[in-house]
């Protein structure tokens, strides 16, 4: 069995939230190349998008590994150490421990991992994401697998006719529900709509398809939102995520097409505002304008006995142009409307900004109607 993870942290902005300096990139590929001769893990990846430090691994310890878990701390508090020094903006903010308990899971890392059995050809597609929540990729990821309008896959293929599972989280309560599409569709769509409270954590197949294990996941995302662990606004959750493809599995264009739609999410400046997701390239991963905005990178690797062959970045073709074009239009659209909502979060989503503390001071203010 092959595991894949991605665990990534904001150890310090370049200048502010724009980028990661290239030394703490330096530090974690040298800390990562050590553990990889050590036999800790199989491969490795340093990736980043925005202010977020990716660790993008290969192993076979399987998920909630403590070791691979704590590879992934002792990395991020050595960086941590770097930004500090450098006077980076924000150092070590997504460290809200001191002490690793075996699993960053809860400490304000945010982790997608998956673990299943090679195929003959395992395309797999590793999602950064910055400026924005977990939520995001509730549109795309139930486009790749339940929209036919966007993987034609799931009407001309057989393998994929059975359709897939999506186990949604609700973040709030702590609580998780499992629908199968098409079945369910429309009472999936009823609650994944709802991207702050529900999001999609895990795809599998529904069924034995032939050339996918029923109970092997094909999609994963990360679902830690700072604000709910830290109890306040310490920065925006940037979400990452894992797709397979190909062979039962929607295709590498399939997967990539639902990013060809600029979609609205929740982030951008201060965490406190709607903005189109723009897909971009590595080199572009440096969002500026109003911290913005929010970007997504796809990596795309073929795994060869746990070897990450790769990566492409895949979003630098130029069949994006139109889509990024579209985002730009669309984020002088939104920042038009200032401190008004639709472009300002509602108001429940603010709860966790820093604004209840402008409020707090009007408060004696207001008189009975």
């Amino acid at each position: 069995m092959t595991t894949v993870s991605i665990i990534k942290a904001d150890v310090g902005g370049f200048p502010g939230h724009s980028t990661v300096h290239p030394k703490l990139k330096e530090k974690a590929g040298e800390m990562l190349k050590d553990a990889k001769s050590k036999g800790i893990i199989t491969d490795f990846f340093v990736g980043w998008c925005g202010d977020d430090l990716d660790l993008i691994l290969s192993h076979n310890k399987g998920t909630d590994s403590s070791d691979i878990h704590g590879l992934a701390w002792d990395v991020f508090k050595q960086c941590t150490e770097i930004a500090k020094e450098l006077k980076l903006y924000g150092a070590g903010q997504d460290l809200l421990s001191d002490a690793f308990s075996g699993n960053v899971k809860g400490m304000g890392p945010g982790v997608a991992e998956m673990e299943f059995e090679e195929r003959k050809s395992e395309p797999i597609i590793a999602f950064l994401m910055d400026k924005t929540d977990p939520g995001a990729f509730n549109l795309p990821v139930y486009r790749m697998f339940g929209d036919p309008f966007s993987t034609a896959g799931l009407v001309i293929d057989p393998a994929l006719h059975s359709g897939f599972k999506f186990e949604v989280f609700d973040v709030y309560k702590g609580r998780k529900v499992v629908m199968k599409c098409p079945e369910e569709m429309y009472d999936l769509l009823a609650i994944i709509g709802g991207r702050s409270k529900y999001i999609i954590k895990t795809v599998f197949p529904s069924a034995e398809n032939g050339k996918i294990p029923e109970k092997e996941p094909v999609a994963v995302v990360s679902t830690d939102k700072l604000s709910l662990i830290a109890g306040e606004y310490v920065g925006k959750d940037d979400p990452v995520a894992l797709v397979r493809a190909q062979s039962g599995l929607p295709a590498l264009g399939e997967v990539l097409e639902p990013f060809a739609f600029p979609h609205l999410v929740a982030g951008w400046m201060r965490g406190s505002h709607c903005g189109p997701m723009m897909p971009v390239s590595l080199e572009d991963a440096s969002p500026t304008r109003f911290d913005g905005p929010p970007r997504v990178v796809a990596l795309g690797f073929q795994l060869a006995n746990g070897k990450l062959v790769g990566p492409v970045d895949l979003f630098k073709d130029k069949a994006f142009d139109l889509t990024r074009q579209k985002s730009l239009e669309i984020a002088d659209y939104m920042r038009r409307h200032g401190p008004f909502e639709p472009h300002r979060l509602p108001q429940d989503d603010m709860e966790y900004t820093t604004l209840p503390k402008v409020l707090k001071k009007l408060e004696p203010r207001f008189e009975k109607i």
